[in-house]
């Protein structure tokens, strides 16, 4: 594959908005991302980001404002290139009346699979997303967990080497985002590329090689997941007894947080700032019962970039 799967280019989107279109929603601003080949990337954001926006223009069911996006490196717009992707938006609404067989066997046919291999690539992805028992039921009887199955196995029918997921453990119980889960690691495990985006911190942290965060459409963040976590300052995660929180405060000390916990307060800090901390609590009368290394997780550098982009403090920022 001599193109990556997916190519933004300073990627633009403003949506005119109101009875007049007089009112203009800047959704996506100069977005740059390149995927690569069996990568499992993740776009991670709040709840109007830009996520969405930025799948519907690589799947051609919305037009950039300015800059360019590319499948395989061809527009969206081509349709070889869009048989080359499997897709499953935020809310699938795939045809009621249809049965589960029926809707997937549809989707094998829309995708070019071979007439003579249908009944068969049927299915192996109803049973690989556990709808095997329930094919033959029409989809106006399927619970919305059974919608996000058949939807998953309808995407994978033609064996594509992209796989977009829009949102896809939103609304889930938690044995229906474990599925959606393994089976984005099995999608991995056989090559494919998947691009997902969602709000869902801990997915992202388990599942992908490499994530951008997007904040009022502007990425603040990108690299790989390992990168991101570990070029953090280490932390140390310290719990204090005998010492109110004022008097804690009065020590002088750069904090990052300290909460409340009845008689006991928790605190992380620097481990610059513990090893002198340690020392003043001890001399102040206090006692420390843990401390240990506090481990930078992906839902701080999360809410550290989203703090950062809303007091106008950051550009993008790429590792």
């Amino acid at each position: 594959m001599s193109h990556p799967p997916v190519e933004l280019h300073a990627l633009s989107k403003t949506y005119r908005l109101g009875f007049f279109l007089s009112r203009q929603v800047r959704a996506l601003e100069n977005l740059d991302m390149v995927i690569e080949a069996g990568q499992v990337y993740g776009l991670l954001g709040p709840n109007g980001a830009g996520k969405s926006t930025t799948i519907k223009i690589v799947m051609n069911l919305v037009q950039p404002t300015d800059g360019t996006a590319l499948l395989f490196g061809r527009a969206p717009t081509d349709t070889a290139a869009r048989r080359q992707v499997g897709f499953v938006p935020e809310n699938p609404a795939p045809y009621e009346y249809l049965t589960g067989r029926e809707f997937v066997e549809l989707a094998a046919h829309l995708g070019g699979v071979p007439r003579a291999e249908v009944r068969t690539r049927t299915l192996e992805v109803l049973e690989s997303v556990g709808m095997a028992r329930a094919a033959d039921l029409q989809i106006r009887r399927y619970s919305k967990g059974m919608i996000q199955r058949v939807a998953l196995a309808q995407a994978v029918v033609h064996r594509p080497p992209l796989l977009i997921l829009d949102e896809p453990t939103s609304g889930l119980d938690p044995v229906g985002r474990r599925m959606v889960r393994d089976f984005i690691l099995e999608e991995r495990k056989r090559g494919t590329t998947v691009l997902f985006c969602t709000h869902i911190i801990p997915d992202v942290e388990a599942l992908c090689d490499r994530v951008a965060v997007l904040v009022n459409g502007r990425r603040v963040r990108e690299g790989r997941v390992a990168d991101l976590l570990t070029g953090a300052t280490p932390q140390v995660e310290m719990v204090i007894e005998g010492l109110s929180e004022r008097q804690l405060r009065e020590l002088g000390r750069t904090l990052d947080e300290v909460q409340a916990l009845e008689a006991r307060l928790r605190v992380r800090c620097s481990d610059a700032e513990a090893q002198q901390l340690l020392g003043q609590v001890l001399r102040a009368g206090g006692r420390v019962s843990s401390l240990e290394p506090a481990r930078f997780t992906l839902e701080d550098l999360f809410l550290e970039a989203l703090s950062e982009a809303r007091q106008g403090a950051v550009g993008g920022e790429i590792l």
